[in-house]
């Protein structure tokens, strides 16, 4: 139990750590709090509760967000073009992927300042080019992952049992790595949808609980990840 909770306290000390923790609850009370909306009565009232919990976390990641423009910058200066990847096709996807991430927060700030007050525009153009940048980066996320499962499961081909068992560990673990990666940005690309203007494909369609289950998924997937030491992040 005391280990248990000297972990949490250092996940939580952590900006990424707190920031996963926040995420999922978030969602979690998003999906929670939709199932409960539509029952009656007692259960109506802690429904709008919960929900009302997800949105103050939902505020409070976006204000934190604020901070994240030069840590970004930091990752995709030191990626660059990617020179160090063998795979074009990968490097491609992932400079791309890079300046789809960094124009991300800079349409967000503007989002959240029109809303806040802070700035006189509106903001509903902002945050839609927020989330069509975020929905971009998921969909080369989806592309990178196949692309490297592919080149994975042809050299596992190429392995006999003779090759070491930690080789072909290693490969199995990498491919169960990227096929989480897949699962959790295709479930954060379904809410990105859905945030997007009525209209464009299922916008705004979904109801509550749906975007709170998607989003708790790839929030899981996201802290598995981190705690086996993988790659994973999400809006």
């Amino acid at each position: 139990m005391a280990a248990a909770v000297t972990g949490l306290v250092n996940v939580l000390e952590s900006y990424r750590g707190r920031d996963r923790v926040m995420r999922t609850l978030c969602y979690s009370c998003q999906l929670l709090g939709g199932v409960m909306m539509q029952k009656n009565g007692m259960k109506q009232d802690w429904g709008k509760s919960l929900l009302i919990v997800a949105s103050q976390l939902s505020h409070c990641r976006t204000v934190l967000r604020l901070f994240d423009d030069l840590a970004m910058m930091a990752y995709s200066t030191k990626y660059g073009l990617g020179k160090k990847e063998e795979d074009w096709l990968i490097r491609c996807i992932s400079v791309i992927g890079n300046l789809s991430d960094q124009l991300y927060y800079p349409c967000e700030h503007v989002a959240w300042a029109a809303d806040a007050g802070v700035i006189h525009v509106k903001s509903e153009k902002w945050w839609t080019a927020s989330t069509a940048l975020w929905g971009l980066s998921l969909f080369l996320g989806i592309l990178r992952s196949i692309r490297i499962l592919n080149k994975l499961r042809r050299h596992r081909q190429k392995h006999t049992e003779n090759d070491l068992p930690k080789t072909r560990g290693e490969i199995k673990s990498q491919i169960r790595s990227e096929v989480l990666t897949i699962i959790g940005c295709a479930s954060d690309l379904v809410n990105a949808i859905h945030w997007m203007p009525p209209g464009f494909l299922w916008g705004g369609c979904f109801p509550t609980w749906l975007v709170g289950l998607m989003g708790t998924i790839s929030s899981f997937i996201g802290i598995y990840q981190t705690a086996v030491g993988g790659n994973a992040g999400g809006v």
